[in-house]
């Protein structure tokens, strides 16, 4: 879902003492893993003819190249024992999120001699890293050709992904939030001073006269928005100007976006929006979060900023729900719905998608009507009041439940009264986020990064978190 995926800083260590034609045969077959797992990476060949870090005077160079490549995360593998101290500075002059791991050692030669100590020295890093104050992911010192080391790698750069679109995420909020929505009031002072997280507002009035220039330019871009939406969902009793006005809002905000470099949206959706423009914007919303802009509901910034965190540590689109109602016969099973913005990428296989009118009149377009397909889901919710900012997270799995308007899907956790229990307690509301995949430990990660944010996961532990990163849980 990241139009601009994470560049990897790949700079891998040796030490003197030990085995250096070893060390950089080591180096090469981890660039070979690197380019064939497709990740974006600058490596260490402009530094010398070995592409390894082995002296503190070279920490500066590497950086300062680094930071002017713009890489979003740096990787150490210990190629043998590695550089401890020219490691950790580094890594403390990007100030960007940092794996460590090194190779499993090979048994000692018929002499006696070691060829790498790998192990030994990233005990040492990892000391360095602390001194310096540099938080740090460990993937276990395992064998180069394991599973543990792409699965880690991978897991890490949506790691990175994540914290790359959270720092410094430009929010774009369209009108106030609603009257008798208390529960979406957000500090915005606060979000710029701890996360560096802007608002950046439109009014009502600004989204009404974007969408009437957008009609009233017409042209082969808003004619080929309209024929798509008539193709892939049913409009009963819904006129071709309603369907243009949903088109022309769906371009307007994409424009806006693009010009404020806005990583998600959140927007007033009811109800002077509908008096502004002449729709529901829920349609509008999911169309948005499908094609990798997340928008959410009822100016619910923090909905905005979770969506935004966990459309990379899914590396897919996320749906914003409400939390409702439990399941009439299975009491560890919950209803997320919401009156039509999930993106229509997650609709369930094989079913129409309808957009109707607000009921009773059904005059008012813009609601989408589908059940979500199946599969593992996580759960998520960015929040905070009085200074105290915490990411729920949990994972769930959708099942068979009533059928329901809007956008839905039944999902079960193992203990819904834990979920239900935390989430009262807070700093949290009945808005959460999901996505398809089960990425707690990546959302757990992500937070080591995020000074001021706290992990608080709901069904899973610390064993959990460790089980993922030695990739004995996927």
């Amino acid at each position: 879902m990241s139009a601009n995926p994470p560049k990897l800083g790949f700079a891998p260590t040796r030490r003197n003492v030990f085995d250096r034609v070893e060390a950089r045969r080591y180096k090469d077959m981890i660039e070979d893993g690197l380019r064939k797992w497709k990740i974006d990476f600058v490596n260490l060949d402009f530094l010398n003819d070995e592409g390894l870090l082995f002296q503190m005077a070279d920490a500066k160079t590497v950086a300062d190249r680094f930071t002017a490549e713009g890489v979003d995360a740096v990787f150490i593998p210990h190629c043998n024992f590695g550089t401890e101290d020219a490691a950790a500075k580094l890594c403390s002059l990007v100030g960007k999120p940092v794996l460590l791991w090194g190779p499993r050692d090979d048994a000692p030669r018929p002499d006696g001699s070691r060829i790498r100590d790998s192990q030994c020295g990233l005990f040492a890093t990892s000391k360095a890293l602390r001194r310096y104050g540099v938080p740090f992911t460990y993937v276990p010192n395992t064998w180069i050709d394991g599973p543990e080391l792409e699965h880690g790698v991978k897991a890490f750069m949506k790691v990175a992904a994540a914290c790359k679109a959270f720092n410094g995420a430009r929010i774009g909020q369209i009108g106030p939030r609603p009257k008798l929505f208390a529960s979406v009031m957000v500090n915005e002072s606060e979000l710029l001073e701890r996360f560096g997280i802007e608002i950046v507002p439109a009014t009502l009035i600004g989204i009404e006269r974007g969408v009437k220039d957008v009609l009233s330019a017409g042209g082969d871009e808003l004619k080929a928005l309209v024929d798509d939406l008539k193709s892939r969902f049913k409009f009963p009793k819904q006129s071709d100007e309603a369907i243009a006005i949903h088109a022309a809002t769906i371009i307007w905000i994409r424009r806006w976006a693009a010009e404020e470099n806005l990583q998600g949206v959140t927007l007033q959706c009811w109800s002077d929006l509908q008096r502004a423009v002449g729709i529901w914007p829920c349609f509008v919303n999911g169309e948005l979060t499908g094609s990798g802009l997340p928008s959410t509901c009822e100016t619910d910034v923090h909905a905005a900023v979770t969506a935004v965190i966990l459309q990379q540590a899914a590396a897919g689109a996320t749906f914003c729900a409400d939390l409702t109602i439990r399941h009439p016969d299975n009491d560890n099973s919950e209803l997320l719905w919401h009156c039509g913005p999930f993106p229509s990428c997650l609709a369930r296989e094989g079913c129409d998608i309808e957009v109707i009118g607000y009921e009773p009149e059904n005059k008012v377009s813009g609601l989408a009507q589908f059940r979500a397909k199946d599969g593992p889901v996580t759960v998520s919710r960015f929040d905070g009041d009085h200074g105290d900012y915490r990411l729920f997270f949990g994972h769930a799995r959708t099942v068979d439940g009533p059928h329901n308007r809007g956008t839905y899907a039944w999902v079960e956790v193992d203990n819904w009264l834990d979920w239900e229990e935390k989430l009262i307690y807070g700093p949290y509301i009945h808005h959460v986020t999901g996505a398809y995949d089960h990425v707690g430990p990546i959302l757990h990660e992500f937070c080591r990064y995020v000074p001021g944010l706290e992990p608080d996961p709901a069904g899973l532990a610390d064993g959990d978190f460790r089980s993922f990163w030695r990739g004995m849980s996927r």
